[in-house]
């Protein structure tokens, strides 16, 4: 068989087509993280964010030149709680699948429910009544649960219930969070991950943490202290939330984005 120099040609030419990237420069980016500072929300008992200047100026050589060191725990401003973070042998920072942490927005509002009542449990019934609006949550979803409270951050006392530290200000720390018989609802669902924006998943009073024991015994993550969604619709956004791959880590800072599509 002879292959004519045009076959050949035309071969090489598909060939040498570039790959097609997925095309992100329509619609609009929303960051969801609040940045870290010392005035960064962490737990009472959790060391917090401490930024100090290594060098900052112009150098003998005469180019500008500035690094810095920080220290703080895995667990505070936007952050993740990977699963090994309540769950005994679960996925750790630097194990959890990255296509787990970029999916479909779905954003659950208790804005309403929150502003009556700062202990507020996101219950089965907001999470049906969203599924009757919006349509069911699909497996690998990213849910984020919008009580309104992102406006409070970083004031302490506002948005946590309390600006004292230690373990004798944890019993007064007051916040919505996620209720058991949700976060199983949330399970069967075959979420990816879960986002909140206040401390915890759990809400502030909570001693048994339920909602975080029943997520992450499925490998479910949580992010906490996600800034303000007030921008983002209730479906129709694509979360990308990546966090520090810690070795070993039950959690770290985390960079949470979201993509909504448009012309």
């Amino acid at each position: 068989m002879i292959i004519k120099p045009v076959l050949i040609a035309a071969l090489f030419s598909a060939l040498a087509l570039p790959v097609a990237a997925q095309d992100l420069s329509r619609g609009k980016w929303i960051d969801l993280t609040h940045p870290f500072n010392a005035g960064s929300i962490y737990w009472p008992t959790a060391k917090m964010f401490k930024k100090e200047t290594v060098f900052e100026g112009q150098t003998e050589g005469g180019f500008y030149y500035s690094a810095y060191n920080y220290s703080a725990a895995e667990h505070g401003g936007t952050h993740l709680d990977a699963p090994i973070h309540f769950a005994k042998g679960a996925l750790t920072a630097d194990a959890l699948p990255v296509a787990q942490l970029i999916g479909p927005g779905v954003v659950i509002d208790v804005t309403r429910q929150s502003a009556k009542d700062v202990d507020y449990l996101v219950s089965v019934q907001d999470i049906e009544a969203h599924e009757r609006k919006h349509g069911r949550i699909p497996k690998g979803a990213i849910v984020l649960i919008n009580t309104g409270r992102a406006a409070l951050y970083p004031d302490r006392e506002k948005y946590m219930g309390t600006a004292e530290r230690g373990a004798e200000a944890v019993p007064k720390l007051r916040f919505p969070g996620l209720s058991k018989q949700g976060a199983e609802l949330l399970v069967k669902r075959g979420i990816g991950a879960i986002g909140i924006d206040t401390p915890s998943i759990d809400f502030g009073q909570s001693k048994s943490f339920d909602a975080h024991v029943a997520l992450m015994t499925n490998n479910i993550p949580a992010f906490e202290n996600v800034a303000d969604m007030s921008g983002l619709s209730p479906t129709g956004a694509t979360i990308i939330a990546l966090p520090m791959k810690i070795e070993g880590g039950s959690g770290g800072p985390l960079r949470i984005i979201a993509h909504l599509p448009g012309s």
